[in-house]
């Protein structure tokens, strides 16, 4: 008999997290597992979500990023409601909103096995004392109904011991996998230069780009403070944001304000990143937070030099001095002095653009493979304990 496995995500946008919850679901062995994912409305992914062969999807409307006390509290209901019609074996669940909202509803629904996946946490420096006092309850609370944690990076890992929302051994690392032969495919000359004419870039120019969500937590406005520090010294470098979202407005302002309408371009989502990011001479990622940007290795599974801050994981996808260069949030005069260092080596014909192969647990094949065999454990634990009678605390474990 199949194990139902249902997969809770806030919305199918375009980011890590998100396709890191489709390319699982798309992907458990349909033999021993048959996938749900709930979701709320509007995400770009949505509709490739919802053509995945053998794949249940369910559009919660009331589920949404936003902080909404009477909408959550429907979402809630309405999840509740889900589960108990399609009575999963486990729930897991995907980024902070339906983090939270969707582990209540699986212990409220009898769920047994109730995951998450820390893709970084919702709290920051940048929050109030009394938001971040609120949230690290919140999580503290939505421990104790938690079966076990998935972090795509040890420090993540670290981050909830110290904040107690776990013990160390009810947590397990598992990569946000990409699969990494598109990055590396050869590009032709005339193809290359093709698309950096499309990023806005002429021959003889340096392009540099990102790819992200245009919101607070990828830094927006950073990327384009360090454009205008690096054009001031390098005249020919050319800066696109592939990405769009919130903060576009803005970014175009600032764009606008500092004179860089010709230098800095927003091209908007593009799904051809294996060819963008062949096509760029470096790669500038500004988050303020992170758990793992699967966008650094794609760009290092591209032989792309990396300019990037040290948050989340990057410091276990990105070797400083080999793959590229990390600097601390927030530092822009240190980014722009990496990134000019980054383009005299590229122009210097220093190495680093002949690839570089990444290690089995990055790669997306492999990420499912870890996804099932937790699954797997787990069931096989929650078994064991109702076969010994043991008792059960909130999350079902003895």
């Amino acid at each position: 008999m199949k194990t139902t496995v249902c997969t809770i995500i806030t919305m199918l946008e375009l980011g890590g997290a998100q396709e890191v919850a489709l390319f699982t679901v798309a992907n458990l062995d349909r033999a021993r597992f048959q996938p749900v994912l709930l979701t709320g409305p509007g995400g770009l992914l949505t509709d490739e979500a919802k053509a995945l062969p053998g794949v249940a999807v369910e559009i919660v409307p009331s589920l949404g990023r936003a902080i909404r006390p009477f909408r959550d509290a429907c979402a809630l209901v309405e999840l509740v409601r889900l589960l108990r019609r399609r009575r999963p074996s486990i729930v897991h669940t995907h980024s902070s909103k339906a983090g939270i909202l969707g582990r209540w509803a699986a212990w409220l629904a009898g769920v047994p096995v109730i995951v998450h996946t820390i893709h970084g946490f919702g709290i920051t420096p940048s929050q109030p004392a009394w938001l971040r006092g609120l949230l690290i309850g919140l999580e503290r609370l939505t421990g104790l109904i938690t079966t076990h944690w998935v972090a795509v990076a040890s420090v993540n890992i670290d981050e909830g011991v110290r904040w107690k929302f776990f013990h160390r051994e009810r947590a397990t690392i598992i990569r946000p996998g990409i699969d990494p032969r598109p990055f590396q495919a050869p590009l032709s000359q005339q193809e290359r230069e093709r698309v950096r004419a499309e990023l806005g870039a002429a021959s003889g120019d340096e392009l540099v780009g990102m790819v992200a969500c245009l919101k607070p937590q990828k830094a927006p406005l950073d990327f384009v403070a360090v454009a205008a520090r690096v054009y001031a010294r390098r005249p020919s470098v050319r800066f696109v944001l592939i990405g769009d979202g919130e903060l576009r407005p803005a970014v175009e302002a600032r764009i606008r304000a500092d004179g860089l309408e010709d230098r800095v371009r927003i091209v908007g989502w593009r799904r051809d990143v294996p060819t963008v990011m062949r096509a760029l001479d470096a790669f500038l990622l500004t988050s303020h937070w992170e758990g793992l940007a699967r966008v650094l290795l794609e760009a290092r599974a591209a032989a792309v030099p990396v300019v990037a801050t040290r948050v989340g994981g990057a410091e276990e996808a990105i070797t400083d001095g080999r793959h590229g260069r990390l600097c601390e949030p927030g530092d822009i005069e240190g980014l722009a002095d990496r990134l000019c260092e980054v383009l005299t080596a590229c122009g210097e014909g220093a190495p680093g653009r002949e690839g570089d192969d990444l290690p089995a647990e990055f790669e997306s094949r492999e990420m499912v493979r870890r996804v099932q065999q937790l699954y797997d454990k787990l069931l096989l634990d929650l078994s064991k304990e109702h076969l010994a009678g043991k008792p059960t605390d909130l999350a079902g474990r003895a």
